[in-house]
């Protein structure tokens, strides 16, 4: 099965991506969407996740571009964007890219801005999924991505590690009604991953790593431990990412 990785990150330094592509070799993986790494230090991460807050840090877009470049098809690069400042970036970059994330837990703001929706409409037009954590902030609560994927149905949402406490099982039943939102499951407890399936079906559901912070091996390890039927276990593991970012087409 050609297992594909819905959601790692590249960390800056000249190390990468020859790094995450071995850890790929290791575990079996074939492919993989990635995004800019380590823009906060982790412990200002947590911080902002559970009392809000915004970063004034750009990603490295760019880089994460070239070096998926150099991956002979192994690594798909997202965007990722700022509202506050990265409209017009993402706008002028986006035919260079496959996917975009927006995360209210490092830039902070809310899913109704303006500036989202302006991020939603380009995505829509590229035919991009758009990658978003929700948190427990007003304004980026899985309710919010609910209202922003119904403005934008013809964009494919992806609900980040099935929100950000590994046990959001009401925020599933929120995001649940909504046919363009899909659910990655990379980070949530087995339990959590076992109820995306069976409340969203497997062709809502992807796997992900959250390499570096995650080994790819427990999140497989979980994916095994959910009791799938081959046409669910394949679903999750490939066929639903190549499908959302058109691989199957190419």
């Amino acid at each position: 099965m050609n297992v594909f990785d819905f959601h790692a990150r590249l960390r800056p330094g000249g190390e990468e991506p020859a790094r995450l592509l071995a850890t790929m070799d290791r575990a079996g993986i074939e492919q993989a969407a990635v995004c800019a790494g380590g823009l906060i230090p982790l412990d200002r991460l947590a911080q902002q996740l559970d009392e809000g807050g915004r970063a004034e840090v750009s990603a490295d877009n760019e880089g994460v571009r070239r070096a998926c470049t150099r991956s002979g098809g192994r690594l798909l690069p997202f965007f990722f964007a700022d509202p506050v400042r990265d409209v017009e970036a993402y706008r002028t970059a986006s035919g260079d890219f496959r996917g975009l994330e927006i995360s209210p837990a490092v830039h902070g703001g809310r899913l109704d801005a303006p500036e989202v929706a302006e991020l939603a409409a380009i995505a829509s037009a590229a035919r991009h999924p758009v990658y978003v954590v929700t948190v427990a902030q007003h304004g980026a609560r899985p309710a919010d991505l609910v209202r922003l994927a119904a403005r934008f149905p013809r964009v494919t949402f992806v609900w980040g590690h099935c929100g950000h406490t590994g046990l959001d099982v009401a925020g599933l039943r929120t995001i649940a009604p909504s046919p363009n939102i899909l659910a990655e499951i990379s980070g949530c407890l087995t339990v959590t991953a076992r109820l995306a399936v069976s409340r969203l079906g497997a062709a809502r559901v992807l796997f992900g790593t959250e390499y570096p912070l995650q080994q790819p091996e427990v999140e497989l390890c979980k994916v095994d431990a959910l009791g799938l039927d081959p046409a669910e276990r394949q679903a999750v593991l490939g066929a639903n990412a190549r499908r959302v970012l058109g691989e199957a087409d190419r």
